[in-house]
């Protein structure tokens, strides 16, 4: 029987596990030296000229990015509905209303117009998902911004070295975050990276992440425990010399699978933009469930489905948004499968994804 392949697989090798190692024998493993190393390279690799703020996730990252930016009770943020929960989590957190919107079918993000008809007087910003690694709609989103004057917000937790035209997401708003979890494009083992556009914002992101301080014991402001340890910026240092060679391999492995599929629509790439596939995410617009199925079952290749329950329908957050309609993220919800491009994979098992994809469409024809 052939070996499983997973939908997504971490990549944490002898290097990761070394430098692992040289934390614990140092004693310095709470947030010290490691991760003002982190840093000081995550910006230099993603986003230069910008600060960036190491914090234990990518939840953390927005709900503190979106504090620092300023935002709270009596405010609105435009976001989409089709990603993860944490999107809308992290505005609720701040006691401002999560205002979801509908996606634009090709990229799978906001689409500008509908986001400009939900923008009200409340709206203190826009809070694009870069998702799968394809950057959002942001030449539009960043004029729609300035007409309006709101800020932008981006939620860059599936793109590290995303860019459209030739400029780095990270790079359009008040702050971006960089999730670190174990499946992303790189990870820490588990953390996030935010950002910031000014040296003020990224002061508010450095208070909130510690308990409100700088200078131990002279609290400035009511903040949180998120700070990262040195064992996780260890691993990210150690990812960071290898994140861009993996994404190569991703690309690679993208342009094969967009040239060798059939029976599914394979992923829009727009032009000026760099797709990073940390998903690669295809759309099966008949019997979307019976097809990963038959993939696992059959032949051994795991799918994934990112999202099936868009926010604006979860218990959690469906208090929001009663009876809103959003047609293009609940069409997305029902078609949209994730195939493994993981840079792990061989050239057989590419192979093997490819027809095990082709011969499921077939028999469902």
């Amino acid at each position: 029987m052939n070996e499983f392949i997973p939908p997504a697989k971490p990549i944490i090798g002898d290097d990761e596990r070394a430098a692992v190692d040289r934390v614990m024998r140092s004693g310095m493993v709470a947030q010290g030296p490691e991760v003002a190393a982190f840093e000081t390279e995550f910006s230099a690799h993603f986003v230069p000229g910008r600060s960036s703020v190491a914090v234990n996730s990518g939840t953390a990252g927005l709900h503190l990015g979106l504090l620092a930016a300023g935002v709270g009770p009596g405010d609105e943020v435009l976001v989409p509905s089709f990603t993860f929960a944490a999107t809308g989590n992290s505005v609720a957190l701040t006691g401002a209303t999560p205002v979801f919107v509908d996606i634009e079918p090709q990229t799978f993000t906001l689409d500008p117009v509908a986001v400009e008809a939900a923008i009200t007087s409340k709206t203190r910003g826009i809070m694009p998902v870069h998702l799968y690694g394809h950057p959002a709609r942001m030449r539009e989103l960043e004029a729609i911004a300035a007409k309006h004057n709101l800020a932008l917000y981006e939620d860059a937790a599936q793109a590290h070295g995303a860019s459209l035209d030739g400029r780095p997401v990270g790079s359009f708003g008040e702050f971006a975050m960089f999730s670190l979890y174990p499946t992303k494009n790189m990870t820490s083992g588990e953390g996030g990276m935010v950002t910031a556009a000014t040296d003020e914002v990224a002061r508010r992101l450095r208070l909130l992440r510690n308990q409100g301080m700088e200078k131990q014991y002279e609290n400035e402001i009511i903040g949180f425990n998120a700070r990262m340890t040195d064992i996780h910026a260890a691993i990210g240092r150690v990812q960071l010399t290898k994140v861009d060679a993996w994404t190569a391999k991703r690309q690679a492995n993208a342009a094969f699978l967009d040239a060798n599929l059939e029976g599914v629509t394979v992923p829009v790439v727009v032009d000026g933009a760099t797709h990073v596939y940390h998903q690669y995410t295809v759309r099966v617009p008949e019997d979307r469930d019976g097809f990963v199925a038959a993939l696992k079952n059959e032949y051994q290749v795991g799918a994934g489905v990112y999202y099936p329950i868009p926010n604006h329908r979860l218990p959690s957050l469906a208090p929001y948004a009663p009876g809103l309609d959003l047609p293009q993220t609940e069409k997305a919800a029902r078609e949209v499968v994730s195939l493994p491009v993981h840079p792990s994979l061989s050239q057989a098992d590419l192979e093997r994804i490819v027809s095990a994809v082709n011969t499921v469409v077939k028999a469902g024809a």
